[in-house]
């Protein structure tokens, strides 16, 4: 079980997120496909191959072909419109009244239920830290009939794949380090 080799590659001070992950990969809130896109979303919004790849292994035979490619163009297409949107919010004026000129096509047909592909859009938004974007994403999948627990699961669970990507992240700098000093 993949879950099982993050949660052994956790460092002991950060135990809560082994407990975390662990708890939440069996989430009841959200369906099963809402819950594995939502790993595999944050997980490649969290830039780290080990986190990206051990997600992969747990909860891409949990998805469809089709899901699996949706829960990676949220990833996508997020990268991408939470830096734009980010800037736009930032720095107001006359940006807001542009029009974007960037193709977003995925998101008018992702190839899955509009709320799943809400939802990840969403988580990835919450891990990349864009306030517009959350905004209008939680609006989206409100509308859509998922409960504030239900938005609150999903943003749980980027939360702690983020976390546990950033752990590991600067675990490995520090091993990497410790060996170029010897």
């Amino acid at each position: 079980m993949s879950i099982e080799a993050l949660k052994n590659r956790v460092p002991d001070y950060a135990k809560d997120l082994k407990l975390n992950i662990g708890s939440l990969a069996n989430e009841t809130l959200l369906t099963p496909q809402q819950v594995a896109g939502t790993f595999v979303a944050s997980a490649l919004a969290s830039r780290n191959a080990e986190v990206t790849r051990e997600v992969l292994e747990e909860f891409g035979p949990k998805l469809s072909p089709e899901a699996l490619a949706a829960a990676k163009a949220a990833a996508s297409i997020m990268g991408m419109n939470n830096v734009y949107y980010r800037f736009v919010h930032m720095i107001g004026g006359d940006y807001a009244n542009l029009p974007a000129r960037l193709r977003m096509n995925v998101i008018g047909k992702p190839g899955v239920d509009k709320v799943d592909f809400e939802l990840w859009s969403l988580a990835v938004s919450a891990v990349n830290g864009c306030g517009m974007c959350v905004e209008s994403h939680e609006k989206q999948v409100r509308a859509g009939g998922l409960s504030t627990e239900q938005v609150q699961a999903a943003v749980r669970i980027a939360a702690v794949v983020h976390a546990v990507a950033a752990t590991l992240d600067g675990e490995d700098a520090l091993a990497r380090e410790t060996a170029a000093a010897a």
